[in-house]
Formats: structure tokens, sequence, C-alpha cells
């Protein structure tokens, strides 16, 4: 008789591509970016986290009530994000935002969210940074832990049936794997063996839960194991490295009808949220050691500058016209009109029924009767 020990003294490995100083990790299998690519996914990394600044700095300005930064993400964000195809769909938790600038949604229409504003897709009903798009094939965003993950399986399944050669592609942080929603999703994608990626941000912190609180096993990439799913450990701060795994994992995952799951290894920099203080949970020496030696921004300049593709001139061409853009989208959704008041009650049922239409007169009543508590650019 013998037991399964319960774990190993021995990690599962990480594929690595490039080193800190931007050099590329000897005899690993990789392929190379193009020029063309590699800017551009810098840009647009660079793009994503002025975006984080300046709208948190908005929040803390009160113009806004919510933000989350993809501080230190960037990588995972984008080099997924251009791994995938625009036919898949993508079914965010709530730091992907780099993944639908990458698909064309504007930094305008990300500000418009924010502010809620007549332009804003989602009508002014959703939190801030709750972002969504039809156009793009991504799912909105909800706020509930994994609920995207078997979601995602029910997609990936129905891509599959239909015969899309598509994918489902879920994102998750490590801390949304100890719902029961994640358990389920991935059992049901590999019983059913949906093409989908289950992409996971190991950041190191649910909140302000650190990583060794929440479980004992070798991280994630062990837990799809135990489902019969083919996984991988990334280095989520190498920009190669995520491309390349999750670009094998798509031809995967639709070549051969399974589900894949990918563990990106990286560190949550910024605070959870607005409404989370960091520093009263974990040292500033750590927080500004992921932050400057294992920024994934400044790795990657420092390959595409080994490569000749970058200059200095272009860093500066680059941030100064990006904060403009950012500032002006800003200036803009903030002067916007808000979505009418009929925009509260529309979009659930075809015909209104009567205790929503006596809600309706009740809010209408108390604006006319108080209108000073309300916003002057606020429309009835």
């Amino acid at each position: 008789m013998k037991f399964i020990a319960e774990a190993s003294d021995k990690r599962l490995p990480c594929y690595r591509v490039l080193n800190d100083d931007g050099s590329l990790v000897s005899n690993t299998i990789h392929d190379q970016l193009g020029e063309e690519v590699a800017v551009n996914m810098y840009s647009a990394m660079v793009t994503l986290k002025t975006m984080d600044t300046f709208l948190y700095e908005a929040q803390r300005q009160g113009r806004i009530s919510f933000y989350m930064t993809t501080f230190g993400e960037e990588a995972i964000n984008i080099a997924s994000a251009a791994a995938l195809s625009p036919h898949d769909f993508v079914l965010p938790q709530y730091r992907e935002a780099g993944v639908l600038l990458w698909r064309g949604f504007t930094v305008q229409e990300c500000t418009n969210q924010c502010f809620g504003n007549k332009d804003d897709k989602g009508k002014g009903r959703q939190m801030p940074v709750h972002y969504g798009s039809n156009k793009h094939n991504v799912i909105t965003i909800s706020s509930p832990l994994a609920t995207q993950i078997s979601q995602a399986a029910g997609v990936a399944y129905s891509l599959k049936m239909d015969k899309r050669g598509a994918c489902a592609v879920a994102y998750t942080g490590e801390g949304a794997t100890s719902e029961g929603d994640f358990h389920a999703g991935l059992n049901f994608a590999a019983v059913m063996e949906a093409p989908v990626i289950f992409i996971c941000r190991n950041n190191g912190w649910a909140i302000s839960t650190p990583v060794h609180e929440q479980f004992r096993s070798d991280g994630i990439v062990a837990k799809g194991l135990g489902y019969g799913i083919r996984s991988i450990r990334v280095d989520g701060n190498d920009v190669i490295a995520v491309y390349n795994a999750v670009r094998a994992a798509r031809n995967m995952a639709i070549s051969e009808e399974r589900p894949i799951l990918v563990e990106a290894m990286t560190y949550r920099v910024g605070h959870h949220s607005t409404s989370d203080d960091s520093t009263k949970y974990r040292p500033t020496n750590e927080i500004e050691y992921w932050k400057t030696a294992r920024s994934p921004i400044a790795i990657f300049r420092k390959y595409i500058q080994r490569n000749g593709w970058w200059s200095d001139d272009q860093e500066s061409e680059l941030y100064r016209d990006v904060k403009k853009q950012v500032l002006e989208a800003i200036k803009t959704a903030e002067g916007m009109e808000k979505p009418a008041l009929t925009e509260l009650f529309s979009d659930v049922y075809e015909q209104m029924p009567p205790n929503l239409h006596e809600q309706e007169r009740s809010i209408r009543d108390a604006i006319n009767k108080y209108p000073k508590d309300y916003p002057t650019d606020f429309h009835v």
C-alpha cells in the first residue's frame, strides 16, 4: 500500500525567454517577434500604464468612483492578446484593460465607461473598469469572482459545436481559483473537451491574502493536472514567453479540441483597487523591487533596444503622445452628459412591467421635488 505524496520538493518549471536585462535565455525554444509587432506591443503596454496612472489619479481626485490598475501585469495583458485571434471570445476578470486596447477598444471608450457618460457602451450601469464590447468579442466584466470561468467553458463548447475555428479565453487571478466556479469550469471543460484557455495571473496577492495562505499546491498549474488539463507555467513579466505560451495554447485548444491552463507568474505592483492600501500588509521594498527590477515594460524595452528597434527619442515621443491622448480622453469623457434616466429601466423587458413604471415615476417625482440633490447634467 502506497499513498501519493501531498507535494513534491521540486517545483514545476516556469517557461522563460527573456532575462531581466533584455537578453535571451540560452537554449529556449520560441518564435521570434518581428519588429513591427514588438514595437506595437511595447507601445500598447506604455499606453495601458499611462491610462492606469491618470485614471487612478482621477479617482483620487473624486472625479470617478472606483478604479483598478494593471501595474506590473502589462505583459500578460498585451502579449496574451497579441497571441489570440480577434475571433476568439475573451471573458476577462477585471485587470485586463490591455486586452481590449489591443483589440481596438480605444482609450476614449475606456474613459467613457469609467465616467459612465452617454457614450459608455454599458449606459452607465456598471462600475468603472467593468468593460465589455460585442464588437471586439469581449464579454462584459462582472464583479463576482470566477463566474467567467464556468461561462468560458460553455462559450468554448458552443464554438466547438458550431465549428467556428476559435476558442474562448478566461482570465482570472489566483485568488479566484479558490472559488467553486473555478473547479466546476475546469472540470466541465475537460470532460466536454472544450477549446478554452484559462489564463491565471498569479500575482501573489488576493487583495491582502498572500498565496501561501490560499492553497498548499504548487501554484495553479498543478491544479490543471488534477482535472486532466494540459498546463504550463510561464514568466508573466516576460512578453515573449507569454506570447509564445498563449499562441501554442491556442493552437492546441482549437486543433485538438481541448482546454489549456496557463499560469502566468507575476506580481501586483499596484494596490488591489482604489479601495485598498497594500502598504498595510506588504513591505514597500518588495513592491519597489517588482516595480523597478522586474518591470515587464522595462525588460521588454531593453529587448527592443538590443535589437535596434527603439531609441530614447522614440521613448520620449511615445510617452508625450500617449499622455496627451489619455488626458484629452479624460477631458472629453468628463465633460460629456450622463445617460438619460430612461436607460436605467431599458434593455431588460420588451414591455416594461407596471412596477418599473411606478419606480420610474417615483424617481422623476423625487428629482423634480429636490433638483439641487441631483447633478445639473442629469437628464430626466
